[in-house]
């Protein structure tokens, strides 16, 4: 069912959404966020040095290391580290951020692999950001559902912004809902929060206005008789809308709705085709 517009509240909905949507696009502009990566760098075993960071990086043994110039430092937890430095064991989907000078070197796992991504504040695509485009705010895009956990979490293989990369997650359940009387069906993974769903999704304006690859959807944890609510207003791009330095996962295939949602961010003024 979709929730009716109510007209003694659109303002503060509208209110709600915009102030919602500066949080998202400051993070996403942060010192260090997403747009201030420089490069996207895969450490084999052999130290090779990358732009933008300190040292030559190399993994091995499940870790990664780094071996720093004499003139080199990075700060790691806080402590400051010269010569050569591995580090912990980085679990799937993790990372740890050394500091060096004003910049934030990334070192991450994805898809069973080790990253390294320099974040750097000057970052040309960071300082130049203006913002995200989105849909008006629009309470017909507020759609309640039903949540049903699956017996036991599901393992399911995506595949990645970055081409022969695959992400694994275990899918706890899938949520029904209805748009314009058409019955749907998402496949939801865990949130970031305890008991929270992700739903990535692609749909009818994927590669028209919004963004080709993939959108995201977080809910708040199912009630106790499964009840959720979807806010499409509130579908975000991920990172590789904006760069290319980024693994981000790609929906599922029964999660690409043959619907159109006109609602949400839009493909990002910096992917748009340029006119003139």
């Amino acid at each position: 069912m979709t929730v009716q517009d109510s007209p003694a509240d659109v303002d503060a909905f509208a209110a709600d959404w915009e102030a919602w949507h500066r949080r998202k696009d400051a993070a996403l502009a942060h010192e260090h966020g997403f747009l201030a990566v420089t490069g996207q760098y895969w450490p084999e075993a052999t130290p090779e040095r990358f732009p933008g960071a300190p040292g030559a990086w190399s993994t091995g043994d499940g870790r990664v290391t780094v071996e720093l110039d004499d003139d080199e430092e990075l700060v790691v937890d806080g402590t400051a580290v010269r010569g050569r430095h591995t580090f912990g064991v980085i679990p799937e989907r993790g990372g740890v951020d050394a500091v060096w000078g004003d910049a934030v070197i990334e070192v991450a796992k994805r898809g069973g692999r080790h990253l390294v991504r320099p974040r750097h504040p000057g970052h040309p695509l960071r300082t130049a950001f203006t913002g995200t485009p989105a849909y008006a705010p629009d309470r017909r895009w507020v759609v309640s559902g039903t949540y049903t956990p699956f017996a036991e979490p599901r393992p399911t293989t995506v595949g990645a912004a970055v081409e022969g990369l695959q992400h694994v997650y275990d899918a706890p359940g899938r949520i029904r809902f209805a748009l314009d009387s058409q019955e749907l069906d998402l496949t939801a993974f865990p949130g970031g929060t305890p008991g929270s769903l992700l739903v990535l999704f692609t749909d009818a304006t994927s590669g028209v206005t919004t963004y080709p690859a993939s959108r995201a959807l977080h809910l708040d944890a199912p009630g106790p008789d499964g009840a959720v609510v979807l806010d499409f207003n509130r579908a975000t791009n991920l990172p590789c809308a904006y760069t290319d330095f980024a693994t981000c996962p790609l929906p599922p295939a029964e999660n690409r709705l043959p619907v159109a949602i006109e609602a949400g961010e839009k493909i990002p003024y910096e992917r748009q085709p340029v006119t003139g």
